[in-house]
């Protein structure tokens, strides 16, 4: 009997029996190449291989005592701490059970830390008697221990609770002992004093993942909640309480005194050659809808905002939730803003925005009282502006939300108002206002450079 295994073009694996195929006695032979008549354990091939695998070495050898909160937990005889490594805090085991170092590779990707091979992979067994294989380590890792920078090379593994594992090799260099009754790390290096480090339990730090990474869980059914964190203990401080806000109230006041004074700039709506008036009926509204809509009319007429029309343009009026709640009355500009002439002053990048507080320790955020409403509409445009409600016909003689060049003109504006103050201690976004400075003091001047006559 004989059967023949093709693997690939150059090689087959050929087995030859003769006589009783029950019995599978007479003469046999193994080939694993081209070249017959040789018995399996001279095969040149698997010589080859052989002396390829004794040339690899085995992996090396190394343990951890915990890799998981609860098992650290069980143990009591290691000690927790969140510390800086290379400038990220992480949650750290101290652990003389563990032979090497180890750092988990999630905070290597989070941290974005370069990594290099190992010269020997290295089998690490686990408490639960599982062993992981590790091929790649952090050389140089600096890690901030009670004022004290110590370097440390870190061997990547997939750990789940711990992003540090400080092990044996490290403890015995550096000269560290373990006090599991006090959960203290006590170091005796010999060229200076000693110093102690005392264990914060085993919190962990939250675990941060990549939006492409939430976004992909989501879709996949996970559940996702947003929260926010607020200090309970922090106290309600009043604006006027403030002594630059104090000492300038006309730059702080309530309400809008009124219509905005006429600037160098002015909201202008250039519409395409060969527009006509475009007219569309009011939509419907419930009825607290309708209630909220008389009263939103009457506050801007009573400002002076809005005046009745007779322009033959006319959009519809809706509602949108703001954040507290409270309703805001937008006009559907979209027929509007098709045939609008797109003004392309460019908006600031916000990560070029970001790059200029570096350095920056003290900060405020101004929001501007009806930002909008601050700036003029040309008069030969306001009637572009028109909308039509159940309450009357009216037009906007300020700028309102929803025109399309809008964002762009009032960005103008307050470039040309902070231009002095721009990248220096202000920037800018559409109607957000962020002054930035390095010490109090210096920001205490800027807030008042900025409300006196230079500024606002």
């Amino acid at each position: 009997m004989a059967l023949l295994f093709s693997l690939e073009d150059s090689t087959e694996l050929r087995l030859k029996f003769s006589g009783s195929a029950a019995g599978l006695v007479g003469d046999s032979f193994l080939s694993l190449g081209k070249q017959e008549g040789h018995t399996a354990d001279r095969c040149p091939l698997r010589l080859t291989g052989i002396a390829q695998n004794q040339g690899a070495g085995a992996p090396h050898q190394g343990r951890v005592f915990a890799t998981i909160r609860t098992e650290a937990e069980k143990a009591g005889t290691v000690v927790t701490g969140t510390l800086p490594v290379l400038g990220h805090y992480a949650l750290v085991l101290f652990d003389s059970g563990s032979s090497h170092s180890f750092i988990s590779s999630a905070f290597v990707s989070h941290g974005r830390l370069e990594v290099e091979p190992l010269h020997h992979v290295l089998s690490v067994s686990t408490p639960s008697g599982e062993c992981m294989l590790s091929r790649e380590k952090v050389k140089a890792c600096q890690i901030e221990i009670a004022g004290h920078v110590i370097e440390v090379t870190l061997i990547v593994l997939d750990m789940l609770d711990f992003d540090v594992i400080l092990g044996m090799d490290w403890l015995a260099a550096n000269h560290a002992s373990i006090d599991c009754s006090r959960k203290e790390v006590t170091f005796n290096p010999p060229s200076m004093a000693s110093f102690k480090f005392k264990g914060g339990g085993s919190k962990s730090l939250p675990k941060v993942i990549s939006a492409i990474r939430a976004s992909k869980l989501l879709s996949q059914g996970t559940w996702g909640i947003l929260a926010s964190v607020v200090d309970t203990r922090e106290v309600d401080v009043s604006l006027s309480s403030e002594p630059v806000v104090r000492d300038y109230p006309d730059v702080f006041p309530e309400e809008l005194p009124g219509l905005p004074p006429h600037r160098e700039v002015e909201f202008a709506i250039e519409l395409e050659p060969g527009t006509v008036p475009i007219s569309r009926a009011p939509y419907r509204m419930a009825p607290a809808e309708l209630k909220e809509l008389k009263v939103q009319l009457q506050e801007l007429l009573d400002k002076g905002f809005i005046r009745p029309s007779v322009s033959p343009w006319g959009a519809p009026v809706l509602f949108v939730k703001k954040k507290d709640g409270s309703m805001r009355l937008c006009i559907d500009y979209r027929e509007l803003n098709k045939v609008t002439v797109k003004n392309r002053y460019p908006l600031p990048r916000i990560d070029d925005l970001f790059d200029q507080l570096q350095g920056a320790t003290v900060f405020s955020k101004i929001d501007l009282r009806s930002g909008y409403h601050q700036l003029r509409i040309k008069d030969e445009d306001v009637p572009k502006t028109a909308f039509r409600s159940r309450y009357g016909h009216y037009e906007f003689i300020v700028m309102s939300f929803g025109l399309t060049n809008a964002p762009a003109v009032f960005m103008d504006l307050m470039n040309r108002v902070f231009r002095e103050f721009l990248d220096t201690f202000v920037i800018v976004f559409i109607d957000d206002i962020m002054i930035y400075s390095k010490t109090e003091a210096e920001h205490e001047e800027h807030l008042r450079v900025l409300s006196g006559p230079r500024g606002f």
